[in-house]
């Protein structure tokens, strides 16, 4: 008679702790895992991991599946990338509490925020909520593949307090609108929301370009919001900002974190060469930290970018007059109507004359590559490949797009990639108070595929980088168990007698990203970029194998995670 459901036997262990890798077995019986070492007793399905590794699920804190949570079963691309719990509802965006005057103005901010389709949104979302309790209970009526969590966004908040004045970024509250704001957000967290989340960055607008709401928020609004799950004594802070002056904006997150008592996240990247504010803001950080408040920074794993193409939500061309002409038609008609030579000299000549260029003169535009290539050199930029061709780069650049019949796709890195290569990124990582984050799965759907981003630290910086690869048990510590604390959740990314059976068998040599594609399966006909990976050979979630060889099991064991989740007893 078996004694567990499943036993993995024989896989090299990474537990997320940061301990060395070591052989053992793992049973797990029910959600839970009951066993790692020599397992004796046998389990109604024995899982061959001779020659894998067995990790944690990955714990990604840094998505936007709010509006795709509420029409899929299935929060892709993350669960392809060994992704089994996400947190959504960062950068201040969301879609509760909300009135129904409101539903617009909603859609329209993430819609700009986070390049979701418009049209998509208004098919895909019901609305059968107001509070933010509600929409929690309207993501529960629908089965999951991997886990996920949400929190309470500032955008939401501030239109339910202050009526259409709060969608105006210059807009001052009152006090009692900010109390208002207070009570909201514990009220959300207290039904299960994981924390509160804004942004100050001038990179959000929303459709209509008008900026985030909550750009230019007070330090009195901030910590009075702060201060209201401080009364509670539960939730967490998540902040994007542009720190254009750090020492005051520093100042703001501090008196955040001071006056709540609750954890804070901060998104943290390298900017152009000559910056040196990611420094500063981690210094800030350190102080925190060294006066007793709990702050880490959410980095990404490789640079943060665009994809352009002629899919893609833009490409070099754009705003050429003469590609306008042909930006509507279907992808076929298009790239015969570009191949044409009189067309192709107008676009080509428009770009050149006009102020239209990207990727600074596309001497930071490069071919992707298949495999993708997310560290390039400088000497494969589209610029420097037309200097050895003899050639026009703009040239160049227009005949990569039309490659793959007009599927292909260029990258250009902004942030992370000073000096034309990922060393602060890997200073960013290797920080002591920093966790991986900034994946952005399910947003950003026609410029951005970073939900890939877990499937790089493996592979990149523990596999395939020729200098300072990173320890394959500090990657996965960071990308699980450290992760997951980081807003509450102690009962997973460890593989351990009592955590979650959240579970990763992977061909480590196998391991390989698919370049990004885009499909049309969104309601309306909306477009987002997917990406695979080869390697992940079994993902569980609460001890049901979701996806094998890639390939969906049919199981959907995932569920919304309400509020903190407390460690393992003995853990």
């Amino acid at each position: 008679m078996a004694e567990h459901d499943v036993v993995i036997r024989s896989g090299t262990v990474v537990d997320g702790t940061g301990g060395p890798p070591r052989p053992a077995d793992v049973a797990i019986t029910g959600a839970r895992i009951t066993e790692v070492g020599a397992v004796a007793g046998r389990g109604r399905r024995e899982v061959d991991a001779d020659g894998l590794l067995v990790t944690p699920g990955f714990v990604d804190i840094h998505s936007h599946y709010d509006g795709q949570a509420t029409w899929d079963s299935r929060l892709l691309p993350s669960a392809w990338h060994g992704v089994t719990t996400v947190v959504m509802g960062n950068c201040g965006v969301g879609f509760a509490p909300v009135k129904p005057d409101d539903h617009d103005r909603l859609i329209e901010l993430m819609e700009g925020v986070e390049d979701i389709p418009g049209a998509a949104l208004h098919e895909g979302l019901q609305w059968t909520w107001q509070s933010f309790g509600e929409y929690l209970d309207a993501l529960e009526t629908r089965p999951h593949d991997i886990d996920f969590a949400a929190q309470v966004p500032h955008g939401a908040l501030r239109l339910h307090a202050m009526g259409h004045r709060g969608s105006d970024h210059t807009a001052r509250p009152t006090a009692d609108e900010i109390a208002e704001m207070g009570r909201l957000a514990a009220e959300g967290v207290t039904a299960g929301g994981l924390g509160f989340t804004t942004s100050r960055t001038r990179n959000h607008r929303s459709s209509r370009g008008e900026y985030t709401p909550s750009l230019t928020a007070g330090r009195d609004e901030l910590v009075g919001i702060a201060a209201g799950l401080g009364r509670i004594g539960a939730g967490v802070l998540q902040v994007v900002s542009d720190f254009r002056d750090v020492d005051e904006e520093m100042g703001t997150l501090r008196a955040m974190a001071e006056s709540s008592g609750r954890p804070l996240s901060i998104s943290v990247a390298a900017g152009g060469s000559g910056s040196d504010n990611h420094r500063r803001v981690l210094a800030a950080i350190e102080a925190m930290n060294d006066d007793g408040l709990e702050v880490r920074a959410q980095v990404a794993t490789r640079g943060i970018g665009v994809l352009l193409g002629l899919q893609a939500s833009i490409n070099p061309f754009s705003r050429c007059p003469s590609y306008k002409e042909v930006a509507d038609l279907p992808l076929p008609e298009r790239v015969t109507a570009l191949r044409e030579p009189a067309r192709r000299a107008a676009i080509v000549a428009e770009w050149t004359d006009r102020p239209l260029r990207y990727g600074e003169a596309f001497t930071q535009l490069f071919a992707l590559g298949d495999p993708p290539d997310y560290e390039p050199s400088p000497d494969a930029s589209v610029a420097a490949e037309a200097a050895r061709q003899g050639r026009p780069a703009v040239e160049l650049a227009y005949d990569l797009l039309l490659e793959d019949e007009g599927r292909a796709l260029l990258y250009s890195p902004i942030l992370n990639y000073p000096g034309g290569n990922l060393d602060e990124a890997r200073a960013l990582l290797t920080h002591p108070f920093a966790v991986p984050g900034l994946g952005d799965g399910g947003a950003h759907v026609g410029t951005i595929c970073d939900a890939s981003f877990p499937t790089t630290l493996l592979v990149h910086w523990c596999r395939d980088r020729q200098r300072d690869q990173l320890d394959l048990p500090f990657v996965i510590r960071g990308q699980c168990r450290e992760t997951a604390r980081t807003v509450g959740l102690l009962d997973r990314g460890v593989v351990a007698p009592g955590y979650r059976a959240d579970i990763n068998v992977i061909d480590f040599d196998a391991l390989r990203i698919h370049p990004p594609r885009l499909e049309f399966d969104l309601p309306a006909g909306g477009k987002r970029l997917l990406q695979g990976a080869d390697g992940y050979r079994h993902t569980f979630v609460a001890g049901q194998e979701v996806y094998a060889d890639g390939e969906a099991t049919g199981a959907l064991p995932g569920r919304l995670v309400r509020g903190a989740q407390p460690a393992p007893v003995g853990a």
